[in-house]
C-alpha cells in the first residue's frame, strides 16, 4: 500500500509541471476563411479556420527545430504554392515563451489589422494595423504558462 501511494503522490507532485505551459492560438476574426498548417520539424496538416473559428495547440517545444511557426495563408494550397503567408512563430524556452510575427512571400493579411495578445498583460503584445510589419524587431518574450493569440483581422486598432 505505501508503494502505491508513492507512486500516486509522485505523479500529483508533476501535474502543476504538465500544466504549466500555455496555448498558441490564431482567432480568425476575419469575413473569409484561413490556412494554417503548424511546422516544426516537419509540416502538419492544414487546418481550416473558418469566419470566427479558432485554432489552439499547447505550447510545446519541437526536439528537431527548437521552435514552432504557425503559417497562416489565405488560399487553400497557400503553404504549398508560393502565396503570401503570414507566420506566427513561438519557442518554448523552460519558463519563458518566445514570439514573433513575420510575413513571406508578400502580405497575406494587407489592410486588415493583426495583434498578437498575450494573455498576462505585463507581456508585450505585437500589432500590425495595416497587416503589414513594421520596421524592427517584432521578438517578444512572456511567461511560459501565458497563452499568445494571433488575432486576424481585429476590430481594435493598434
Amino acid at each position: 500500500m505505501r508503494f502505491t501511494t508513492a507512486i500516486i503522490a509522485s505523479v500529483a507532485a508533476l501535474a502543476p509541471l504538465a500544466s504549466a505551459v500555455g496555448n498558441a492560438a490564431v482567432v480568425n476574426h476575419c469575413d473569409f476563411p484561413v490556412y494554417l498548417w503548424s511546422v516544426g520539424g516537419s509540416v502538419g496538416p492544414k487546418v481550416t479556420i473558418a469566419p470566427k473559428g479558432m485554432y489552439k495547440e499547447q505550447l510545446h517545444h519541437d526536439p528537431a527545430s527548437g521552435g514552432i511557426a504557425l503559417k497562416i495563408t489565405t488560399h487553400a494550397n497557400g503553404l504549398y504554392d508560393g502565396s503570401a503567408q503570414t507566420n506566427f512563430a513561438y519557442t518554448l524556452d523552460g519558463s519563458t515563451v518566445w514570439y514573433d510575427m513575420s510575413d513571406v512571400f508578400g502580405d497575406a493579411f494587407s489592410g486588415h489589422t493583426l495583434n498578437v495578445l498575450p494573455s498576462d498583460p505585463t507581456c508585450r503584445r505585437i500589432c500590425w494595423g495595416s497587416g503589414v510589419a513594421p520596421s524592427g524587431s517584432q521578438v517578444k518574450d512572456c511567461q511560459a504558462n501565458s497563452d499568445i493569440s494571433l488575432n486576424l483581422c481585429a476590430a481594435a486598432k493598434c
